[in-house]
């Protein structure tokens, strides 16, 4: 693991979701305040707002990568690097789907998260999911940095 998944590990520990941890790993590359990366990237926790969709560090790994690698305008360029982003990611997990990420685990879709306890920590994959889509996030941004 590398540092930034060893990052995304420590900041998950503190109760951020999973979309918030993974671009909070990336604070210092995108040079925006704390309070700034934790409101934009909230919504998209526990698959966009718990619904179990794409999961939440695939959102912040989506977006510090379109941050930082493009211009705005080209979708192309973009899509690309994305699309092979997550195709990394599939890899290790078999899927970019939350629900899918965490099948055998009970979850509901209710918009209350559940308690931060260290049982929760130790029966979800979630922080492992972090650690990993952060290092794929620094993998790509080295290799795509212009």
């Amino acid at each position: 693991m590398g540092e930034k998944g060893k990052l995304a590990e420590q900041i998950f520990a503190t109760g951020k979701n999973c979309s918030q941890t993974v671009v909070l790993a990336f604070k210092d590359e995108l040079g925006l305040p704390e309070d700034l990366i934790k409101k934009i990237s909230i919504g998209f926790g526990g698959g966009f707002g718990r619904q179990r969709e794409v999961c939440g560090a695939i959102s912040g790994m989506t977006m510090i990568l379109s941050y930082l690698l493009s211009d705005g305008e080209d979708k192309l360029a973009n899509y690309k690097i994305i699309q092979e982003a997550c195709a990394e990611f599939k890899k290790e997990f078999g899927t970019i789907i939350c629900a899918e990420l965490l099948d055998g685990i009970p979850v509901d879709k209710l918009p209350k998260p559940e308690e931060r306890t260290k049982e929760y920590y130790e029966k979800r994959p979630c922080s492992e999911i972090c650690a990993v889509a952060a290092d794929i996030t620094k993998k790509f941004l080295d290799k795509y940095k212009k």
